[in-house]
């Protein structure tokens, strides 16, 4: 076992216009070019214009994966006002139409837009990605069926996409109801054993129907580039505090696991099932609704189980030396998401200006604010001055 459990986290953001709040539709050469002059490693292109995507470095703590976040997003943000632009990390963007989309240009991207045509343009949607690396493969393969059971509370507590097409969903989660459209997403398929799991990506690639193991899309993968577990169910997180949360979670789960083999090794059909439902409710409550609990057969407050896994992780945590940002969960499933403030933002100015335009416009810049990690009140004035400018 790894006892580090290094890691790395990737964050995609979306690009709004300042002026007019929906997303920018065909991005700045200028701005790309600035933007990979000053982040060379860490900043890189998504398959919709409107989007980016930026990568730390591998990091063997916390404190370096803050700084290293901390240094992109205001970065970035910086970069985006001078090119009258909002940097915003958040599952979906509050108000903008996937019709008016445009694909990145890049070769990549081309093949998957031809193959997946419409669902490539509906596929406004940011995620947060979490790398912890695990050097056995054959380790990776397992991992990937005994988080499982895990994988709906990560997801309850990055909840950020309330929001679509500039209507309210009824879900704190939408990214993966929109997400699930595309070919091979969701959760995996139960393999318990890692030839089996070599034999699907093998039969997958003969066959031509994808090129390699990094078409896959499952909310948790073996990395297709690095010796890693890639977790993929969790929204962009708006509040960077957040973001840190839901990885140290992530990164303590994978070294229990390590360090208790037995732990979910006789995962079943059903018990694929309740995650699936569990993993539903995460979508449609985020914090409120309650999960699944199999051990009980009862429904648990997203709180309870919370407070209960940073317990059983509490060795790990020390180990790691991520017990604030591990108790910082508790925080998430006490006070609410950023999907939470989205809502509450989008009442009280819709209430206040009198419609909906003014409430999402609100909702755009609180994420965009909480993005640049700005604590000085910069947002809704600021931007308003600048849209009418």
């Amino acid at each position: 076992m790894n006892e580090a459990c290094r890691f790395g986290i990737e964050e995609e953001y979306f690009l709004s216009e300042a002026g007019s709040r929906g997303v920018v539709r065909k991005v700045s050469p200028a701005f790309i070019k600035a933007a990979q002059a000053l982040f060379p490693d860490e900043v890189q292109r998504e398959m919709l214009q409107s989007q980016i995507e930026v990568a730390t470095p591998v990091c063997d703590s916390m404190d370096q994966a803050r700084a290293s976040l901390t240094a992109l997003r205001t970065g970035l943000a910086g970069l985006a006002l001078e090119h009258e632009m909002l940097l915003m990390a958040c599952g979906t963007h509050p108000s903008a139409a996937w019709a008016r989309q445009r694909a990145t240009d890049a070769s990549r991207y081309d093949a998957l837009m031809r193959d997946l045509q419409m669902l490539g343009s509906r596929n406004q949607l940011c995620g947060l990605h979490v790398h912890v690396e695990v050097a056995d493969e054959d380790e990776r393969i397992r991992l990937m069926a005994r988080i499982m059971p895990f994988l709906p509370l990560l997801l309850a507590l990055s909840t950020s996409s309330p929001f679509w097409q500039g209507r309210r969903t009824g879900l704190m989660g939408y990214r993966l109801a929109a997400y699930g459209e595309l070919p091979r997403t969701g959760l995996p398929e139960l393999f318990t054993d890692p030839d089996d799991y070599r034999a699907y990506i093998e039969t997958m690639v003969a066959a031509g129907a994808i090129r390699d193991a990094s078409y896959i899309w499952w909310a948790i993968r073996p990395s297709e580039k690095h010796p890693t577990l890639e977790l993929r169910i969790a929204d962009s997180c708006t509040r960077l505090d957040d973001t840190l949360a839901v990885a140290a979670l992530y990164r303590c789960l994978v070294r229990h696991l390590l360090r208790q083999p037995g732990l979910n090794a006789d995962l079943t059909a059903a018990s694929r099932g309740v995650a699936t439902e569990n993993l539903w409710r995460a979508q449609r409550y985020g914090i409120h609704g309650g999960l699944i609990d199999a051990d009980s057969r009862s429904m648990r407050s997203v709180p309870s189980l919370v407070d209960d896994l940073v317990l059983q992780l509490a060795e790990d945590s020390a180990a790691l030396g991520c017990e604030a940002d591990l108790a910082a969960c508790r925080r998430i499933a006490s006070d609410g998401t950023s999907a939470d403030v989205q809502l509450a933002v989008y009442e009280e100015a819709r209430t206040r200006d009198g419609g909906q335009p003014g409430g999402l416009a609100a909702v755009v810049d609180w994420i965009a604010s909480e993005t640049r990690l700005d604590d000085t009140g910069w947002g809704r004035g600021e931007m308003s001055r600048r849209g009418a400018a």
